[in-house]
């Protein structure tokens, strides 16, 4: 009876944790639709959303509720049954990555007399940056299917080029990694984030992007090819295939597609923040540990992460009304001769310091 209760008390604890950190996410994802178009008025010298709510702060409410009421249409030579899952596969792959992602410190709570810790991430898998990568590569199918089965000749030469990037961009950003786990010496999230505690140990920075900044800058491009955010956005180029795999989709399914865009933003500054720019770690965070309960303290790690992941979400969003949109073929060209080869120098330097240091 006792282990049932202690089983019992994990799952609802998980299911909870899982449960509040989707609603976190729609939530960011929502309101990242509204800071997108404040962003681009502010860089254009323009107001932005304005007349839904005040500050324009009801847009998304209005613009989920149009996509909700707007005639659902499916075309007739489309293959039904994959053009309808496809955008439903594209939102669950982007909601996995909340399962792996630490989101702050553990700690302890007296629950019916009971001493137990609490837990703020789901899964602490020992190969964590492998079920990154894996859950990069998959959410790629979202959009190949989608373009596919819309049987339309831009939708399908988008899901083409959506394909040939990935490939070109996920090498890169695989080489990173390693020579990221190379100098943690793990695979774990968790690990690897307690392992840039703070900020400053004494004699050196503990963040990794002080450790690697050239790997964090090939992250970082990478994964704003892997987004299609501009100057990538390639699958999707207006200008040149009328919004790509989204040209056949309507209501609500094209409101998947894009929502499921903005949950990847979003784990995605979660990420560049977990793994290069000390997680959840702050300084000075030893000493607001010791003034603080321990649910205390873990909320405002979560907010120090969270904070970080807005920073980095504003910072994309200026990029895309900064740059302007690559040519396809200077896309896989940066991919195959401008970054893969930095990242296999990086790869190299990373090991001979490793070496040299031991």
């Amino acid at each position: 009876m006792h282990l049932l209760n202690i089983d019992t008390f994990f799952i609802i604890e998980k299911v909870v944790l899982v449960l509040v950190l989707v609603l976190v996410a729609f939530g960011v994802a929502a309101y990242a639709t509204w800071a997108e178009r404040k962003v681009a008025a502010i860089m254009q010298d323009r107001i932005g959303p304005l007349r839904a709510g005040p500050f324009g702060l009801l847009q998304p409410l209005a613009d989920g509720g149009k996509l909700f009421f707007k005639e659902e249409i499916n075309p007739d030579r489309s293959t039904k049954w994959i053009f309808m899952l496809a955008p439903a596969a594209f939102m669950v792959v982007a909601l996995m990555a909340c399962v792996i992602t630490p989101w702050g410190p553990s700690f302890t709570m007296n629950i019916g007399g009971t001493i137990r810790t609490i837990d703020l991430h789901v899964a602490d898998v020992n190969v964590g940056v492998l079920l990154v990568f894996a859950i990069v590569s998959v959410g790629l199918y979202g959009i190949m299917l989608g373009g596919w089965a819309s049987n339309n000749k831009f939708s399908l030469l988008a899901a083409i080029r959506a394909a040939s990037q990935a490939i070109s961009y996920e090498l890169a950003l695989g080489l990173s990694l390693i020579a990221l786990v190379m100098m943690s010496g793990t695979l774990s999230l968790k690990e690897i984030v307690e392992a840039q505690k703070g900020f400053w140990d004494g004699s050196y920075f503990t963040w990794n992007v002080f450790k690697q900044p050239l790997g964090f800058v090939i992250f970082f491009v990478c994964a704003l090819a892997e987004l299609n955010r501009a100057p990538f956005d390639m699958p999707e180029s207006e200008s040149e295939l009328n919004t790509g795999y989204l040209l056949e989709y309507s209501s609500m399914k094209q409101g998947m597609f894009m929502f499921a865009e903005y949950i990847n933003l979003f784990f995605t500054s979660v990420l560049l923040s977990t793994l290069y720019f000390g997680g959840y770690n702050f300084p000075f965070m030893d000493v607001v540990a010791a003034a603080v309960p321990g649910w205390v303290f873990s909320l405002i790690c979560f907010g120090a992460l969270m904070t970080k992941a807005v920073g980095f979400i504003l910072f994309i969003m200026a990029l895309r009304w900064t740059l302007p949109r690559f040519r396809f073929d200077q896309v896989l060209k940066l991919g195959w001769t401008g970054l893969i080869p930095l990242a296999l120098v990086n790869l190299l330097i990373t090991g001979a310091i490793i070496v040299f240091l031991n």
